[in-house]
């Protein structure tokens, strides 16, 4: 049967009446931070064969709030949308009980070609844009390599050069960029502390990104610490109830730090029951939160 308006969200809400409340937020005076976040789903890889309907009512019955749209995924939003058809992305959000987050784009501006460069931001310029149209509040890009020959220093200059100009066209449009902790090299935590040194633009932050990365050095925590104050609305996390990474420290670091954003899941794999999946690691979120806010 066609998902019709009146049917999603009516098994959104049989869905998420018997779930808690989809905000966690201190419980205690003697917290050392505040912090109000909420639970999405990056469309990577959980999400990127499912049309945007299926979407909206997985999430839903998931009681997962929140979603961040990867480009080049089934569920089309794109570019290309006429002015009609972002109204329509923009109507079938508010008619559901989920939050388009944003844009995870492809964009990066480390290329020593000045026209590749210009190709990236012009694209993040589209990609606001359709954020803005489709009732999103931003769009995450990333740094993904450094180039052969090209010193280091340079290419972080060049990508924190190219952030400020996408973030002030942010602006004018109510859309936040997000910097993706990524790429090989460039995903250091020193590396991006000297991107954002250069991005000074207040409409930019970082997305923490969990990365294996993130522990080298002097560790995790010294690592946050160095972004800790820049940090995005958004946080990409992978499985919740996996051991490989210390989540249970990122969110005490994170409460510490009073963040207030989206931890949104960027799962491999494809579930057989997708909707149960997200269940799991909804329940692994609020075990992880609450344990942080006790420590």
């Amino acid at each position: 049967m066609p998902l019709t308006r009146r049917r999603f969200l009516a098994a959104a809400a049989a869905a998420t009446a018997s779930l808690p409340a989809l905000r966690v937020s201190p419980t205690s005076a003697a917290t050392a931070g505040t912090a109000d976040m909420r639970l999405g789903l990056v469309t990577y890889l959980w999400g990127q064969d499912w049309d945007l309907a299926t979407l909206l009512a997985n999430c839903a019955a998931a009681a997962v709030p929140g979603v961040e749209l990867r480009t080049e995924h089934k569920h089309g939003v794109e570019p290309s949308l006429s002015p009609a058809q972002r109204a329509e992305v923009r109507q079938r959000f508010a008619d559901s009980p989920v939050t388009l987050v944003g844009y995870g784009s492809n964009a990066e501006y480390h290329s020593n070609d000045p026209a590749e460069l210009r190709r990236n931001i012009e694209l993040t310029k589209a990609y606001i844009r359709l954020m803005h149209d489709c009732g999103g509040s931003g769009v995450k890009v990333k740094p993904n390599s450094f180039v052969k020959d090209v010193p280091h220093q340079r290419t972080l200059e060049q990508i924190g050069t190219a952030l400020n100009e996408v973030a002030a066209f942010g602006a004018d449009y109510g859309q936040r960029i997000r910097l993706e902790v990524h790429g090989p090299g460039t995903s250091e935590l020193p590396h991006i502390k000297a991107i954002m040194d250069v991005a000074t633009h207040p409409n930019v932050g970082v997305c923490w990104n969990c990365n294996d990365a993130d522990l080298k050095g002097e560790g995790l925590e010294h690592n946050f610490r160095l972004v800790q104050d820049r940090l995005a609305d958004t946080t990409h996390v992978r499985e919740l109830t996996l051991t490989d990474y210390p989540y249970a420290d990122l969110m005490r670091l994170l409460v510490q730090a009073g963040y207030s954003g989206w931890i949104l899941l960027e799962c491999h794999g494809q579930p057989a029951d997708p909707v149960a999946a997200l269940q799991e690691q909804r329940r692994a979120f609020e075990e992880l939160v609450a344990g942080a806010h006790r420590a």
